[in-house]
């Protein structure tokens, strides 16, 4: 592999496997609004959040985490401008206390917050406008859950980013394909990825047993395990979805997530562990392994967008099926057959926000991925012709791509009609 080719993908996995505490929409408005509340230099007499219908939509039934159980857009902006850091970017709820706790409640219910829905905006989009003492601030961040495209102090603006909103990238994402990931997995110097991949296996772990313990959301991974029984295929689809349970229930445990997704990190991460740990493959083996289905996951999702009606348990699922394949000791028709009948299976699932069955919907992803891996390596595969199926890998990537990024635009506008009980049912 080309020194720069290999230096780009570490670069990719050093820029997507980030920390993130909570589901990192409600976490990007409490983001925004504790850069706002900075700029602003006090608490705020009011706020006004306006976003996207795809931010509306995975914010609106999850809960924030070190909130003490509240749920939403109002209670991620209060607490992010009472007692946010945004230097910690995506963990910037990190040092709430119980006191902000009960002022954030007392906070919600005074209605200080309004919230606007933005029409033919990126699917990503925030503003956060904080308003005190006659003085005001708005930040906005379009895109990537971080990303700072404008920054305005009483109405004069004091920064914009020149892409304007796009995502400025050192790292070059078009050398992305099967081929090369598979290669670079092969070939990379475990100790150039050591930083980014255990912390992964580390922090994913610890809140998959948390979420183990049935005590958040459905209890969607504590109940396969109690209903099937202790195998690894259970586990693996157990985990990932406990982990779920954990982070969509509120758990404060940090996750490293992928393409901007803590599901989807622990999707793509946990059931590669769990068969790992079965199949007693070496440390070496399974980073190899755990690079493959990350990096395979952002080059799938490069295709989706940051957010979309297409629910992202399934590039991630397929991904993980890959790293599972991988960890059998397949090759690249193999792992190839693997993403295709993930896809071909289950590209069908929505999203409908962030909620309790995501861990459900990361279960049946990963049983379908584990399916396609087995049969994949008996070398059965669904054919060119098959729904969005294209006669060869990367072609049928990028159509899963164009699906869920242009053909499923208007079923995400109508979910979100749905969920805010504007549509004529």
């Amino acid at each position: 592999m080309e020194r720069e080719n290999y230096s780009n993908f570490i670069r990719i996995l050093e820029h997507e496997l980030i920390p993130a505490l909570g589901c990192t929409e409600p976490i990007a408005i409490a983001y925004a609004a504790a850069r706002a509340r900075a700029v602003l230099g006090a608490m705020p007499e009011r706020i006004e959040i306006n976003c996207s219908g795809n931010i509306i939509k995975n914010v609106k039934g999850v809960t924030v985490p070190n909130s003490g159980g509240l749920v939403g857009i109002e209670a991620a902006a209060i607490l992010g401008a009472l007692c946010g850091n945004a230097d910690t970017e995506l963990e910037v709820l990190g040092s709430v206390t119980d006191e902000d706790i009960v002022r954030c409640k007392e906070l919600v219910d005074s209605k200080m917050c309004s919230i606007s829905l933005v029409k033919d905006v990126d699917n990503l989009y925030i503003v956060a406008s904080l308003f005190a003492d006659g003085h005001s601030a708005s930040v906005s961040v379009v895109n990537r859950h971080t990303l700072i495209t404008r920054i305005e102090k009483d109405g004069e603006v004091i920064f914009t980013n020149d892409v304007g909103g796009s995502v400025q990238r050192k790292e070059d994402y078009s050398c992305l394909n099967v081929r090369n990931i598979l290669d670079f997995a092969d070939n990379v110097n475990i100790e150039d990825v050591r930083h980014i991949i255990s912390p992964q296996i580390e922090l994913n772990s610890a809140i998959a047993k948390e979420g183990m313990k049935g005590t958040y959301g459905a209890a969607v991974g504590y109940t396969l395990l109690q209903v099937f029984g202790d195998n690894v295929r259970t586990r693996a689809c157990a985990m990932a979805a406990a982990g779920s349970d954990a982070r969509m229930g509120g758990c404060a445990l940090p996750v490293i997530i992928n393409s901007g997704s803590g599901n989807q990190g622990m999707t793509v991460s946990l059931p590669v562990i769990e068969y790992a740990k079965d199949l007693n493959v070496s440390e070496e083996k399974l980073y190899r392994a755990l690079v493959l289905s990350n990096l395979i996951a952002i080059h799938l999702k490069t295709y989706i967008g940051s957010l979309s009606a297409f629910c992202g348990a399934v590039s991630a699922a397929g991904a993980a099926g890959a790293g599972i394949s991988y960890l059998f000791g397949c090759g690249y028709e193999e792992i190839g057959y693997t993403i295709i009948n993930t896809l071909g299976n289950v590209g069908g699932i929505v999203c409908d926000g962030a909620k309790a069955s995501c861990a459900a919907k990361i279960a049946s992803a990963v049983h379908a991925a584990i399916v396609s891996h087995y049969m994949g390596s008996h070398e059965r595969v669904f054919r060119a012709g098959e729904g969005f199926i294209k006669d060869d890998l990367e072609s049928t990537i990028r159509s899963m791509g164009y699906i869920g990024r242009v053909g499923m635009k208007e079923t995400d506008e109508e979910i979100l009609n749905v969920m805010i009980d504007k549509a004529e049912i």
